[in-house]
């Protein structure tokens, strides 16, 4: 697990408040956590590229301007402009060190399958992140899946993977990766709701007053 540090500022609430912080180059956002009210902050854009525009898991430690001490939270979703495509609102969730909390954590595919340069397969990447349970010292930054075994018709599946104190929510049945011949990729239809494992939100949230 990495932590990034992401510094804020506290900010008035409303519509034209959030148009205000965002004309004045900020990004508006809300910091919540069970037990105490949420927190408008706002933040500068480059502070958040490091937590949006990443392959990898992080921790982040929020310094609000004013407030003694600091917050651990994670990045739990973020908004974009439909036609900029710049970051115009974010919400940050309070978390425990002691207590387990559930996190996605970006999955990379490690080696080359047997299917792909022995028997000329293509291999796919079904789920590009993970949701996981577990408390933040065992929050890996990323899920390393050894693909380097599948021959053409082989998957690896969630069943597969064993992290230390790491819990998976998904069925142990799902999918991860799988390599497949090349003229049944070429005949089966690109998924309408591809994954973008660049970013740790999905884009075209509406963006949050």
């Amino acid at each position: 697990m990495s932590e990034l540090v992401l510094n804020a500022t506290l900010r008035p609430t409303g519509k034209q408040a959030s148009k205000r912080i965002r004309r004045s180059g900020l990004v508006p956002g809300i910091f919540y956590s069970s037990g105490q009210q949420p927190l408008p902050i706002a933040v500068r854009p480059i502070a958040l590229r490091p937590l949006v525009y990443t392959r990898e898991s992080h921790v982040v430690r929020l310094m609000i301007e004013g407030h003694e001490g600091s917050y651990e939270c994670i990045l739990k979703d973020v908004a974009f402009d439909p036609v900029t495509d710049a970051i115009v609102h974010f919400d940050l969730y309070g978390i425990s060190a002691d207590r387990a909390a559930e996190f996605e954590v970006p999955v990379r595919l490690v080696g080359t399958p047997v299917g792909v340069h022995q028997q000329g397969g293509m291999l796919e990447q079904l789920m590009h992140k993970l949701t996981v349970v577990c408390k933040p010292a065992d929050l890996p930054e990323h899920i390393d899946v050894d693909v380097s075994h599948l021959r053409i018709g082989q998957s690896v599946h969630i069943s597969d993977l064993s992290l230390p104190g790491v819990t998976f929510k998904h069925a142990p049945d799902v999918a991860i990766a799988a390599v497949v011949s090349k003229r049944l990729a070429e005949e089966t239809p690109a998924p309408s709701q591809a994954t973008e494992p660049e970013l740790v939100a999905q884009k075209g949230k509406k963006a949050e007053e």
